[in-house]
């Protein structure tokens, strides 16, 4: 139930804040939010050290070495890029409705890690397939995405407010919850 808490509230906290954390209590920084407070979290419930994740290098480019957009080509860690020329490469696979994504994101990044990087075309695939399906059941933002979250929420309940009383409430809300942390793990960051 304490843990539980913990993750409810260092979602609040900004990845700097949960960094300082991390390091304070002799683990390592690295990775993106949902990894540091998952890192967090284990440690207080079992007092191990979790080793970072690493991709395999089946999934990694060949420092180099000039990779060509192909639908056929496998999506590399190190050669995949978000920049005009893969856009637009994207956009003729999937259509001009195509934009980046989280969720293509991360499918790219489960699939690194599982030592099987996507082609180009199996991302177009799931790609087209994950906009249909949100188109009738809309996406929900990932857990780790407090502020929108907490938006959503502020907004339902609260439907005319200003963006300054939003503003207000987030910091209040954010300033609660970094308490919350400070109070669990004995620390003042």
């Amino acid at each position: 139930m304490l843990n539980e808490e913990l993750k409810q509230s260092l979602i609040f906290l900004h990845v700097e804040e949960l960094k300082t954390i991390a390091l304070k209590i002799s683990l390592s920084d690295k990775g993106k939010k949902w990894q540091i407070i998952a890192r967090i979290i284990h440690f207080i419930e079992t007092g191990e050290k979790q080793k970072l994740p690493t991709i395999p290098k089946v999934s990694c480019a060949v420092r180099g070495t000039d990779y060509q957009l192909n639908r056929n080509a496998p999506i590399l860690k190190g050669a995949y890029k978000n920049d005009l020329k893969t856009r637009l490469f994207f956009k003729k696979l999937i259509g001009d409705y195509f934009h980046f994504t989280a969720f293509g994101i991360d499918w790219i990044n489960e699939r690194w890690m599982d030592s099987n990087p996507p082609t180009y075309q199996e991302f177009a695939d799931m790609w087209q397939a994950e906009y249909k399906r949100r188109k009738e059941i809309p996406a929900t933002p990932k857990e780790e995405w407090a502020y929108i979250n907490f938006v959503q929420q502020y907004l339902k309940k609260y439907p005319t407010s200003t963006r300054q009383n939003l503003t207000n409430a987030w910091e209040i809300e954010r300033h609660r919850n970094k308490e919350i942390v400070s109070k669990i793990l004995l620390l003042n960051f």
